[in-house]
Formats: C-alpha cells, structure tokens, sequence
C-alpha cells in the first residue's frame, strides 16, 4: 500500500510540474488571469515534486522521510537491501605491506636496485598503459599480465623473482582485513537473510587468497573479472554477482572504494551503490543503513552490537604515501 501510495503521489506532483512548465509557455495574453491561479497552487506542487524527484540525497520531505535510506525503507520494509556486493582490494581487504616495498624486498637478491618510489611511479605508468593483449587484464591466472607489470616496475625480468612475487600474493601474509568487525557483521547480514558476494578485477588467485584468509565463507557467491570476462566499470560483472545470488540488480547494494568502478559502475548495472570511506566508513554501518541493526536492536546479544549508533572506527586505511600501494593492486 505505501509503495502504491508514493507511486501516485509521484504522478500527481509530475503532472502539477508539467502544467506549471505548460502554462508559462502561454505568455502574458489572453490566459494571463487563468495562469495566475493555476501558478499559485502549482508552483507549491512543483517545489513539493522536486524535493520527491530530486537527486538521492534529497529526502522526501512530504512523507516524511529525511534521506534515501528512508525512502527504500518506506518502499521495501524494513531491510532495504536483499543483497550486499562487495569490492575485494580497498574495501573487504587489503595488503598488509606496501607494494612497493615488497617488490624492492624480494627483489634485492635478483638485483631490482629501484627505490621503492621508482617501483611505485613505474608501476602506475605501467599499469595506466592500454593492454594490448586482451580487451581484459585479468584473463585466467593474469600472468602475462602480471609479468608485464612487474618487470616495467623493477626493471627485472627474472622469472623466479616474478614466480616469487607471485606466489607471496596468495598467501595469508600478503593480505589483511580492512575492517576486523567483518565476519561478525555478515553473520548477522545472513541471518536476516541478506545475501553477500564479493566483486573484484582480480585472477584467479582471488578465491585462494579468500580461502587463506579464511573468508570465503562468509560469502554466498564470489563474481571475478577473470571468470567472469568482464572488468568494473563494466555492469556485465554486477549484473552476473546479483544472478549468482538470484537478486534483481535493483534489490542490491554494491560498496567499494573506487567511485568510477564500484559507484558509476554498479549504478549503470542498476543496482544501489555505495563509496567505501566517503558514504559509509565500516561493515557495521553498512549493516545499520541496510537496516539489519534496526532489526535486531531489541537483541541485546545481536551480531551487531545495538550499543552504538556510531560506525566502528577499526578499519584500515590505506596510507597514501609514495611508497604505498595504488589502487589497484594483484
């Protein structure tokens, strides 16, 4: 009932929008006296219509709903999400050492002599270079790929330092988690029956390395460019993830660190997104906004503790420094 209501009340303050468009165009002649009444009453309707028609930020304030978030609720109930994606490298987890210093570290007994801001200006320049291979970066394990990326880094081509490099990026100490409430934010996110998946550019080291963090559980379905044939932007791989998890791409939310990859691209799929450190800052207030934490509130024993309206600050930010990581990593 109330999504039939909002429905029509849509139309009725679209339609007051347009007669307001309409009767301006008349002039000031013959139909000026009946324009004057008809503007008085409609250009109320029109500043009503764009607060309901506006961009997703604007709340709804004749429903009384203060943002967008209330909105889905009023629309969907109390869960506003069925689904939740979610973006691997920046936002699920991240290396646990700069890039660059583990390429000069493992590279210093095979003769890589670059300093850890050469690698890393080397590799941005390399890797911002059209691959002229595949329309694909990533195509099944991304060796060639990779080799192609570590050699323009280092300026070394050895293979066992390549194979070295490789493998260490597979393993547990590579990689650690952004945010140490996670596990227990999708335990509560699946038992309010919100299905998760990951969505990452990556090859297909990314199940492996979600295995040896012991992870990959916590996710009903994984979609990744190598396997999937298709990189974000690109809205085939959300599309695919909210396939796997038997969700329409407008019942989910995708959250991620990169605004043109996980934002623009999501959103051309259909599906709701939201920016990792700018929108929301930990899994928990991930869970907050879907509305898990609203649902279990009265539970004091919730998985995600009712305590706080605050978002937890554990996460781990990425330092921007020269010697850090790019975005973009393998």
């Amino acid at each position: 009932m109330v999504l039939m209501a909002t429905r029509t009340r849509f139309s009725q303050l679209f339609q007051a929008s347009l007669n307001q468009k309409t009767l301006k165009t008349l002039g000031r002649s013959r139909h000026e006296s009946i324009s004057q009444r008809h503007f008085s009453s409609a250009s109320a309707a029109a500043k009503e219509a764009e607060a309901v028609v506006g961009s997703r930020g604007v709340g709804l304030e004749i429903f009384g709903l203060k943002d967008y978030t209330d909105y889905r609720r009023a629309l969907y109930g109390e869960i506003t999400h069925k689904a939740l994606l979610v973006d691997a490298v920046g936002t699920l987890l991240v290396p646990s050492q700069p890039m660059a210093q583990i390429y000069r570290e493992i590279g210093e007994k095979y003769g890589v002599e670059y300093s850890e801001a050469e690698i890393l200006t080397r590799f941005r320049r390399a890797y911002e270079q059209p691959w002229g291979r595949s329309r694909l970066r990533y195509v099944n394990d991304g060796r060639p790929f990779w080799q192609f990326i570590v050699s323009s880094s280092t300026g070394c081509s050895d293979s066992q330092y390549f194979e070295e490099l490789y493998n260490y990026y597979t393993t547990e100490k590579a990689w650690h988690l952004c945010d140490p409430e996670a596990e227990k934010v999708f335990k509560a996110l699946r038992k309010s029956g919100v299905k998760l998946a990951v969505v990452s550019n990556f090859d297909t080291r990314l199940r492996p390395v979600l295995r040896a963090l012991n992870c990959d559980h916590w996710f009903d379905a994984v979609a990744v460019s190598a396997e999937v044939a298709a990189e974000k932007p690109n809205p085939t791989i959300f599309i695919k993830a909210c396939e796997l998890l038997g969700v329409k791409p407008e019942d989910a939310v995708h959250v991620g660190d990169d605004r043109r990859n996980d934002v623009w691209g999501a959103r051309d799929a259909g599906c709701d997104a939201w920016l990792w450190g700018s929108d929301v800052h930990s899994f928990k207030e991930i869970a907050q906004r879907i509305g898990v934490q609203r649902q279990r509130a009265a539970n004091p024993r919730a998985d995600v503790g009712a305590s706080s309206s605050q978002p937890s600050n554990h996460q781990v930010e990425v330092d921007a420094s020269s010697s850090q990581l790019p975005t973009q990593v393998w």
